[in-house]
């Protein structure tokens, strides 16, 4: 765990250290998901009781933890979501470095344990920030995460911000450290995905900007080019 900055000692390696923590501070990211479309066809033959998929069976016994499960039902996009999160997390001690939002169970991180039922407690109504059901578990759970990720923690949003379905209620909470990939703007979900699963790839990130500074719609970017697949040895 990172020291508090008011135990450190004074002097000239003293500052050097309180820099030190300063940059680890900065660096924190957390990312918060948005979900799957638990309405398509791929969340059906999951969340059908008598189905015989792999996947349906284990969230009905122990349960798939919703990361897992929700690239499953959504493909590419959420793929590459969960792999970009995974790959540049920088949560600060005891803190998740992805969270998924969710119609009616706030903020669940990406690796919690989901049964059937639980799923289908999450998913009840819509994402609209006038559903009570959406917005108040959200509400508490980013004010939860607010405070455990401390001012200096960047939040970053993989989801649209072209709505205020996510955008208002977390600006409400994060204000200015909410940010958002620019490079999302004019994109599609399946070109997102693809994006985020080349950044992975290549270890470089995407470049942030807050969402209150961000254009929300813009014009559609070029084509990914394909990705170039490496020879097995």
């Amino acid at each position: 765990m990172i020291a508090g900055m008011s135990e450190l000692p004074t002097g000239p390696s003293s500052r050097r250290a309180k820099r030190m923590v300063s940059e680890l501070r900065q660096a924190s990211r957390i990312f918060l998901l948005s979900p799957a479309n638990v309405a398509g066809i791929r969340a059906g033959l999951v969340m059908d009781e008598k189905g015989d998929s792999e996947m349906a069976r284990r969230v009905r016994q122990d349960g798939v933890p919703l990361g897992q499960l929700f690239s499953f039902m959504s493909g590419l996009y959420f793929r590459g979501k969960l792999a970009y999160a995974r790959a540049f997390a920088a949560a600060p001690p005891d803190v998740a470095g992805a969270f998924v939002i969710t119609a009616s169970g706030g903020l669940v991180p990406a690796d919690t344990l989901v049964t059937l039922d639980r799923l289908r407690e999450i998913s009840v109504g819509s994402i609209d920030p006038s559903d009570e059901r959406y917005r108040t578990p959200l509400d508490r759970d980013a004010q939860v995460l607010s405070e455990a990720a401390g001012t200096n923690c960047e939040i970053v949003l993989l989801g649209s911000i072209a709505t205020p379905k996510y955008v208002d209620p977390l600006l409400s909470v994060f204000g200015g450290r909410l940010v958002f990939p620019a490079e999302f703007v004019g994109r599609g979900d399946m070109s997102r995905g693809g994006l985020m699963l080349r950044c992975v790839e290549s270890g470089e990130q995407l470049t942030y900007i807050p969402v209150l500074e961000a254009t929300r719609r813009g014009r559609k970017p070029p084509k990914l080019e394909p990705l170039v697949r490496k020879a097995s040895p």
